[in-house]
């Protein structure tokens, strides 16, 4: 998928680097228990992408076990995000005294069905396609939860569009954001799949 790579590595802010997932064993720490097979690999190959990002920053790449919340446990000095899909898997990477959190989020490109949309979709969001709102939307929240660890559904945020960028406003107050904080990122697609990043910068 070098169509992809390619797009998520020319939208990355600088500062951030990105891995792609391949099929490597798992590191010592690295436990997913009572998975089947196929959930392992997927496992193991997002935690493969995460060691490739780290590679990327230049920072010796390290085990990455499981939060007690089953989020990524990333060295201290760096925020992150893995996301994978039918034939994609990547994570992003950064230093905490740069960014507070990274989100990436991965799907394939195909319509979302109509009894979803009223999961994804606020009234003001109904002109929008609903795939790139649900991207959106996820790779906010994965940005934001390191900050506040703090789960919500997706009515809490409100996505606007402009061009490849979109813009999630708090529409609660979530953790430190008040309600109207905004955060930013951008929309990718490709034949086969349709992606968004998010990143908070460090505050």
């Amino acid at each position: 998928m070098p169509d992809l790579a390619a797009a998520l590595r020319a939208a990355l802010p600088p500062g951030v680097a990105l891995g792609q997932g391949r099929d490597e064993p798992l590191w010592p720490g690295e436990t997913l228990l009572g998975a089947v097979p196929a959930r392992l690999a997927e496992f193991a190959r997002g935690r493969s992408a995460a060691r490739a990002a780290m590679r990327g920053l230049g920072l010796a790449h390290v085990s990455l076990p499981m939060n007690p919340d089953r989020s990524p446990l990333w060295p201290p000095e760096l925020t992150g995000s893995i996301s994978h899909c039918a034939g994609a898997c990547f994570a992003i990477a950064g230093l905490r005294s740069e960014f507070a959190g990274l989100g990436l989020d991965l799907e394939p490109t195909k319509p979302v069905g109509p009894d979803l949309w009223p999961v994804i979709l606020r009234p003001e969001e109904r002109d929008i396609d609903p795939l790139t709102v649900f991207v959106a939307k996820e790779a906010a929240y994965k940005a934001q939860y390191p900050i506040t660890g703090v789960l919500f559904d997706f009515h809490a945020l409100s996505v606007t569009l402009n061009g490849k960028r979109f813009t999630a406003t708090f529409q609660q107050p979530v953790g430190r954001f008040a309600k109207g904080y905004a955060v930013h990122g951008c929309i990718l697609r490709t034949a086969y799949h349709t992606a968004a990043i998010c990143a908070i910068r460090a505050f």
